[in-house]
């Protein structure tokens, strides 16, 4: 009698919305606290941290959705990562960004949407996050500031983005709302913190000291990712 074969879980898309860390533009509240190139540096960090990340946590193909020129040697760089698709994002707010990661997604059982900005998501955090996907219509990571460092859903449902303060702390408050006017079911497995304003940076540097040099410029930025595949991840 040959052995039973066992069906592997549906496949969960991972779509990252990043911006390019060009001085000036990125992490931009936190120019006060850094200066334009400082906060550049933390952002190539999180950008770097956020793509490894997902391809450790091996859910479901990556596509990393650029703000910006996807030619920036930043993504590129990314890329050279491991199998990661390179996409622009489109114009509008936040919520038309990310019905646009929705719609394209690479993967018919779902797709989760995160940002960059959150260093204590983990590939502990997405399987688990893929795992409730595969039961419910929808999962959220609540941001301890009101919003959220990740959301998915098996569908493109547009209600689910519409009528929403972005950048306020009733964000992660109205998308319950959303969900609930859409019948949706939806889990939230955990609630994480991110880093947006000054008083941010002291929580990030205790839990990654090496951000201190990288910021300042002392260390080099670039995240071996070979490297960080070997060690299992534990980084992320």
């Amino acid at each position: 009698m040959s052995p039973m074969k066992t069906e592997s879980p549906p496949r969960i898309g991972v779509a990252i919305l990043a911006r390019a860390p060009i001085p000036g533009q990125a992490k931009t509240r936190l120019i006060p606290a850094l200066g334009a190139e400082g906060a550049a540096r933390l952002q190539r960090w999180l950008l770097q941290r956020a793509v490894a990340m997902a391809l450790v946590a091996d859910v479901g193909p990556v596509t990393l959705w650029c703000a910006g020129d996807p030619r920036h040697p930043d993504f590129a760089l990314c890329r050279a990562f491991g199998s990661v698709a390179v996409r622009h994002q489109p114009e509008g707010d936040l919520g038309a960004r990310m019905r646009m990661a929705l719609r394209e997604a690479a993967s018919p059982d779902g797709t989760l949407i995160v940002g960059t900005d959150c260093p204590a998501l983990t590939a502990a955090h997405l399987r688990q996050a893929a795992r409730a996907l595969r039961e419910r219509d929808a999962v959220v990571l609540p941001a301890e500031d009101g919003g959220y460092v990740l959301i998915g859903l098996r569908e493109a449902a547009a209600e689910a983005f519409a009528r929403i303060d972005w950048g306020t702390d009733r964000v992660m408050a109205q998308t319950r709302e959303r969900l609930r006017a859409l019948g949706a079911s939806w889990d939230e497995p955990a609630t994480l913190w991110d880093v947006d304003r000054p008083e941010d940076l002291e929580r990030l540097l205790a839990m990654a000291p090496e951000v201190r040099a990288i910021v300042a410029g002392t260390q080099e930025n670039e995240m071996r990712y070979p490297l960080f595949a070997a060690s299992g991840g534990k980084p992320c």
